[in-house]
């Protein structure tokens, strides 16, 4: 791949509470947030945000750290560009008070923010309400952004945070105790949470989507991939389910695992006939 030059999307600014950031927009219907993983918006990021729009809804990229449409691979820009770029992110990610990494138990602050924008979101665009998706770093948000009822979809692609450099922090979430007892009742009253992870991804420990399904019970549903079905020719281990590791082909379990996805936004999102 290349540089996606993401012309198909408007950039504005959404300010709200001090914070400000870009945000790309495409698409028409109800509204999806969805948040990159690092190094930012890629151009697999962008194509998996395109799926989304045509389902049927407006998709909303926050532009929070890299350079949004830089390809990661070292074919696009060589190795050296491949480490500035991930570099870049680390860098955007280190010097801010927004994103919490380490701490177990904790809403990051910029989750506030994205509430905000997926209100404006979802009054703007209309439709019975949002649906939101996390990956990676941002894997985890899309369950905290869940507290506002207008959060009808949350998606939760590979989930990192907190990093898992403890046997306390593999077994935690990167939500405070009171948005999470929020987000139990709004499972207990029909919300369900959709997770994905690889097996194998140390970043994503089985026992966090354990303890999703302790605190979520049957509303969570946990798709858990072989790490055989990753893209062999990746950059990194399994670990991207719906951009750098999908196999984009009809049966693949990663294609499957989209799909799935794909499902479940449209069927909270869009009316029966769409």
């Amino acid at each position: 791949m290349t540089d996606d030059g993401l012309t198909d999307f408007t950039r504005e600014r959404f300010r709200h509470e001090g914070r400000s950031h870009t945000v790309l927009r495409s698409g028409k219907g109800p509204a999806v947030i969805v948040m990159a993983e690092i190094p930012g918006i890629t151009p697999k990021v962008a194509r998996f945000a395109r799926r989304v729009r045509d389902i049927g809804c407006t998709v909303i990229m926050p532009d929070l750290f890299g350079v949004a449409g830089r390809d990661p691979d070292p074919a696009a820009h060589g190795r050296t560009g491949t480490v500035v770029t991930g570099l870049r992110a680390v860098a955007d990610i280190c010097v801010s008070r927004e994103f919490t990494v380490l701490a177990a138990g904790r809403t990051s602050p910029v989750v506030g923010w994205l509430r905000a924008l997926a209100a404006r979101e979802h009054e703007r665009c209309g439709g019975p309400g949002v649906g939101a998706v996390g990956m990676c770093f941002t894997g985890g948000y899309a369950l905290a952004m869940a507290t506002d009822e207008r959060l009808l979809a949350p998606v939760l692609c590979q989930p990192s945070l907190p990093l898992a450099v403890s046997a306390r922090n593999r077994r935690s979430l990167d939500i405070s105790p009171a948005d999470l007892r929020t987000v139990q009742r709004r499972c207990e009253a029909g919300l369900t949470v959709l997770g994905l992870r690889f097996r194998g991804d140390r970043l994503v420990p089985a026992e966090r989507f354990a303890l999703l399904r302790a605190r979520l019970g049957d509303a969570f549903i946990g798709i858990e991939l072989d790490d055989s079905a990753a893209n062999p020719h990746a950059l990194t281990p399994p670990h991207s389910t719906v951009t750098e590791h999908l196999v984009d082909e009809p049966g693949q379990p990663t294609r499957e695992a989209l799909d799935r996805v794909l499902d479940h936004l449209r069927a909270r999102l869009l009316p029966s006939d769409t």
